[in-house]
């Protein structure tokens, strides 16, 4: 999984300036497409924090993918927001995607731009729209350095008094195929949990994507992915 599933407004629904969970999702993708998606790993526990003050907000998350003898991978991404007067909905935007593998490096991204955040009276249902330029970074010999813009939908909806939370993102971004032909990449993840208490919750994320997922397979030209997990998580 690659993101932010909850992004700022999402810890907010929690009535909270500061929210942190730890996940555990065991993916069932490489099982869906077993020639595509080979080398996917089954396992990632997500580390995220969301904490407001009196200027905006900080947002990180930490991906890490196991498999059964090696951490295969490290990816974050960390992201401020300036709120643009005290009773504005609007907030300027600024983030750094990137990290590492056993193989290679993920290629590094800045972004910034303006964010539009949104909430009913008792944070029941929040959302947050961003337009944002990105500018990518050579992070390896086959990589170069190019701009791309993002436009990104963070959602958090709340159910039967707290007990069922439907939340998640979806990102609209250019990017480049192997011969530096620019294309849509499409990535949603939505995520669905039920709060056993106040700490602990089990559920489900769904990851839909088309042209994001490496291909491994030589002779298929699938782009559209769909890789559902089922997990756990640990409210602190």
């Amino acid at each position: 999984m690659k993101k932010l599933f909850s992004l700022v407004m999402t810890a907010l629904a929690a009535c909270t300036m500061q929210a942190q969970n730890i996940q555990l999702h065991y993916d069932f993708g490489r099982n869906i497409y077993t020639g595509e998606e080979a080398g996917r790993s089954k396992v990632t526990i997500t580390l995220e924090q969301f904490k407001a003050d009196k200027w905006g907000s900080w947002f990180y998350f930490v991906d890490v993918d196991l498999s059964r003898h090696f951490t295969e991978s490290a990816y974050t991404e960390i992201s401020r927001e300036f709120n643009l007067g005290k009773q504005s909905p609007f907030a300027a935007h600024v983030e750094f995607d990137g990290g590492l593998s056993r193989t290679m490096s993920f290629q590094q991204a800045a972004l910034a731009g303006f964010a539009y955040n949104g909430h009913t009276a008792d944070f029941s249902k929040t959302w947050s729209v961003q337009l944002l330029y990105k500018q990518y970074f050579k992070s390896y010999d086959y990589t170069h350095s190019y701009a791309s813009a993002q436009l990104t939908g963070v959602w958090g909806l709340n159910f039967l008094n707290n007990k069922l939370r439907f939340s998640g993102f979806i990102d609209f971004w250019r990017g480049e195929k192997a011969n530096n032909h620019g294309c849509l990449v499409i990535l949603s993840e939505p995520q669905l949990w039920y709060n056993i208490t106040e700490h602990f919750s089990v559920g489900t994320e769904w990851e839909f994507s088309n042209n994001f997922v490496y291909n491994t397979d030589p002779e298929s030209t699938k782009t559209f992915f769909w890789n559902p997990t089922v997990a756990v998580k640990w409210n602190f």
